[in-house]
């Protein structure tokens, strides 16, 4: 996290965001002259701070470029920069005519620009990989222990769903995508379901392509079964296992459309 300045950190900051002076219009404390270079960054990532501290409020503008020159103690180009970059990643907008304003954080705001980097910059696929073989076999070990019969039934009817498209030669990304959305939600946990609906956001366009791929749909579905199966058996360790097995399979394969067509591939 940024440093904003000398032996100020945005952790601090934060901690001070509800404290307002009335010398200065009722702004938070954080609201003061910034000394260090990268002052772009250092704005943007204080009133990333004021916003999400709630400082800033959904629904009112921002202050006006002038004030935030004024209280922060830098240009006006440094101001309009720093809402260039919190523009990109979706946290504010303008509205013609009527200012700057927070928005609504979404998922969807949240994903957008990552999805779009990971289209072009193969490492960041790689390294979104890493982070399944991380995650998610532990979602499954948390499952085994906490999915009831409703969930077994219904992760198994995807599975069908899934074989049914199979055999017609159809694309089953949609069922894909919902057995880990699924399984995700048998843990009972609204952080997990949360994370999962993120990853899934990030993979869309991989899977299309590796979906795509000779013999790929149909071990994505002897990858979900082996999943279902330590399920059943309540066996926390050989679902976590066969998830892992699951994600492997399907980076190999990434691998091998990568290094046949160039093209980025991922489940």
């Amino acid at each position: 996290m940024i440093e904003p300045v000398a032996k100020d950190k945005v952790a601090s900051a934060r901690r001070r965001v509800n404290r307002f002076s009335q010398s200065s219009g009722g702004q938070a404390s954080v609201i003061e002259p910034i000394k260090k270079t990268r002052v772009a960054e250092e704005v943007a990532d204080r009133i990333r701070t004021l916003i999400l501290d709630g400082t800033f409020p959904q629904g009112q503008p921002l202050p006006s470029e002038r004030v935030l020159t004024e209280q922060f103690g830098v240009s006006r180009g440094s101001i309009r920069d720093a809402f260039r970059m919190l523009e990109t990643i979706g946290l504010i907008e303008t509205q013609h005519g009527r200012g700057t304003f927070p928005r609504e954080l979404t998922v969807d705001r949240l994903v957008a620009p990552l999805a779009s980097m990971m289209k072009f910059q193969h490492d960041l696929q790689d390294e979104l990989l890493d982070v399944r073989r991380m995650f998610e076999p532990a979602v499954a070990r948390a499952a085994a222990a906490r999915a009831t019969d409703d969930d077994l039934a219904d992760l198994q009817r995807i599975i069908d769903a899934q074989q049914k498209k199979l055999k017609k030669g159809q694309s089953a990304i949609v069922e894909d995508t919902e057995f880990h959305a699924a399984l995700a939600r048998s843990t009972r946990n609204r952080v997990v379901v949360s994370l999962m609906a993120t990853l899934n956001d990030l993979l869309v366009e991989s899977r299309k392509l590796t979906l795509k791929q000779k013999g790929r749909p149909a071990k994505s579905i002897e990858g979900h079964e082996a999943v279902v199966a330590a399920l059943r058996k309540r066996d926390a360790e050989g679902a976590s296992r066969a998830m892992y097995n699951h994600i492997d399979q399907i980076a190999n394969l990434q691998a091998h459309a990568a290094e046949h067509s160039g093209d980025p591939g991922r489940e």
